[in-house]
């Protein structure tokens, strides 16, 4: 599908909706948003990007975190066994679908004013239909294409940014532009943008009892990507199909925190404004390690979630190859 993005002063595009929404966009009845990017073009075109055949796992265990943050649900993994007449296993999972690696989908975060989700849809309709499910994603094929990663968790130690995962703290879009330009990355439409934090690898640290107290630590809060008009053109201006990252909260967080203001929060414009999925929590340490040995940081990205009819959250099941 081509579509000509108005520039991002034009926003909203429906006039009477929230503010900085892209409503319409791809129709009034689309429920894809920014994943009408990923066509066969892209799909063809990312394809390239697997030279040395290195396939690498993005999703973490999903026993992990092992004490999930925001109230989660643990997971839950048992055994079935069957002793007899046939000798067999089966086994049985309990989970939170954000209690681990996901996508965010479009029915997660809705404007809070508003009270209504992406295209404009509502809580209500969600009760009597699956609108905007993640089953609608799935049956397009996925998020399948280009990813580029971002690894701004080496570039701040080389330039002695220090700031721990595990408190409030902003990636700045600046530093961002900067690796970039280091890095020679260009992107395209549709392309599929990870940032590395550098969260994964701190939790991995982390001692069982300290593990078990993450969710009360004091003070609370996670490092996350700056909420601002400023970060909102420039995920606008580069045609992102989804972004994602490897802390539990794309942006910093808690996204409804006073440094935020509320009117820029990213998961609204993101998720209920454009259509744009979100991911946290991925496993970036061993592709972050691959990309610095090649001198490259884009790859193809193969990733289909769960498919669950009126599904707001998945686990990515994601590969990259490069």
């Amino acid at each position: 599908m081509v579509v000509e993005f108005p520039p991002f002063e034009a926003l909203p595009l429906q006039k009477s909706g929230p503010p900085g929404n892209a409503w319409g966009l791809f129709g009034d009845d689309d429920e894809l948003g920014m994943l009408n990017l990923l066509t066969p073009e892209t799909t063809r075109d990312a394809a390239r990007e697997i030279r040395e055949g290195i396939r690498i796992a993005l999703d973490w265990p999903l026993n992990k975190p092992s004490h999930p943050t925001f109230e989660r649900q643990r997971f839950h993994h048992a055994i079935l066994h069957r002793a007899g007449p046939t000798f067999m296993n089966d086994d049985a999972v309990h989970m939170n679908t954000q209690s681990s690696t996901q996508w965010d989908g479009f029915r997660h975060y809705g404007y809070q004013k508003e009270k209504k989700f992406f295209n404009g849809h509502t809580q209500q309709e969600f009760e009597s239909s699956t609108a905007l499910g993640l089953n609608v994603w799935v049956e397009k094929g996925g998020i399948v294409g280009r990813g580029v990663l971002l690894d701004w968790a080496s570039w701040a130690a080389e330039n002695g940014k220090s700031l721990s995962p595990f408190q409030t703290g902003a990636v700045e879009l600046s530093h961002l532009k900067q690796i970039v330009k280091e890095q020679d990355i260009e992107f395209k439409p549709g392309d599929i943008l990870f940032i590395r934090s550098g969260f994964s690898a701190a939790y991995n640290k982390l001692s069982d009892a300290e593990q078990r107290a993450f969710p009360d630590r004091e003070p609370p809060g996670l490092l996350g990507l700056e909420a601002t008009k400023n970060v909102l053109r420039w995920i606008w201006e580069n045609k992102f199909a989804a972004v994602g990252g490897d802390s539990p909260s794309f942006e910093r967080g808690p996204a409804t925190g006073p440094y935020n203001d509320p009117e820029t929060t990213l998961h609204q414009w993101l998720l209920a404004g454009w259509g744009l999925p979100i991911g946290e929590m991925f496993d970036l340490e061993k592709l972050a390690s691959e990309c610095r040995r090649l001198g490259r940081y884009s790859f193809f990205l193969s990733s289909v979630p769960l498919h669950i009819p009126g599904g707001v959250a998945s686990p990515p099941n994601a590969i990259a190859i490069l």
